[in-house]
């Protein structure tokens, strides 16, 4: 089990790598859920982080408009990272999730390299009139993505086993895996809910909020200690 860390600049990735964490996630929390961060934190970020650690992208909480996310792709995907993020978010059917996902598949593998594509769907989709997130698999298999993921949309503080069950979870992966994706979790994950998480044994899982002081993935601030805390509890 991978963890990744959501960061919004460089001096906190840096945090993150000495804290542990595998991947290093990039977004602006200030623009949502998965809300995009700006080119040159992107670059900073890239320049300044050791080559083994692998780098996730963001590209925001997307609307239902493929052009749009294929170019938002393709900018991200050549800027040096490892996985490309696009939520699910403004998409109401699966048929136009596995387009818009398609689309953005496209836009990376036009940039070449090995850069993953992350399909991600809301465990409170019902909330934002979004698609199934039980229904990200197949979408992620069917547009050619690597990794389906679930996270939430709304972050007030209820967490992904808030709206999805062990048993509905568990689905998730195995479902995942037959198709030959790999499976990430995240969702304002916190402290009671890491062995469940552990339980799941999903690929990857992810964290903002507990990994910064006070739990405030706004104001707070990502720090190594909170990081080692979290992979101690998971891989300890």
């Amino acid at each position: 089990m991978k963890v990744l860390v959501s960061v919004k600049d460089k001096e906190e990735a840096v945090e993150a790598v000495d804290g542990g964490a595998d991947i290093i996630d990039l977004k602006n929390p200030f623009e949502g859920s998965l809300g995009a961060c700006f080119p040159w934190i992107i670059k900073e970020v890239v320049e300044v982080l050791p080559k083994e650690v692998e780098i996730s992208l963001a590209i925001g909480d997307l609307p239902y408009l493929p052009g749009t996310a294929s170019l938002a792709a393709f900018g991200g995907a050549s800027m040096g990272v490892n996985y490309i993020k696009a939520g699910l978010h403004g998409v109401k059917r699966v048929d136009e999730a596995v387009y818009l996902m398609s689309k953005v598949v496209d836009a990376v593998r036009l940039v070449g390299g090995k850069v993953k594509v992350v399909a991600v769907g809301y465990a409170d989709a019902s909330r934002i009139g979004a698609v199934n997130p039980l229904k990200v698999p197949e979408i992620a298999f069917k547009s050619g993505a690597d990794v389906a993921m679930v996270d939430t949309a709304i972050k007030d503080g209820n967490c992904l086993f808030k709206y999805l069950s062990n048993k509905a979870l568990k689905h998730f992966i195995d479902q995942s895996h037959k198709m030959g994706l790999l499976v990430a979790l995240a969702g304002s994950l916190k402290r009671i809910d890491l062995s469940q998480v552990k339980k799941l044994k999903p690929d990857v899982v992810g964290f903002r909020g507990l990994a910064c002081e006070k739990g405030d993935r706004f104001k707070g601030r990502v720090t190594k200690e909170l990081v080692k805390e979290i992979i101690n509890k998971l891989k300890g």
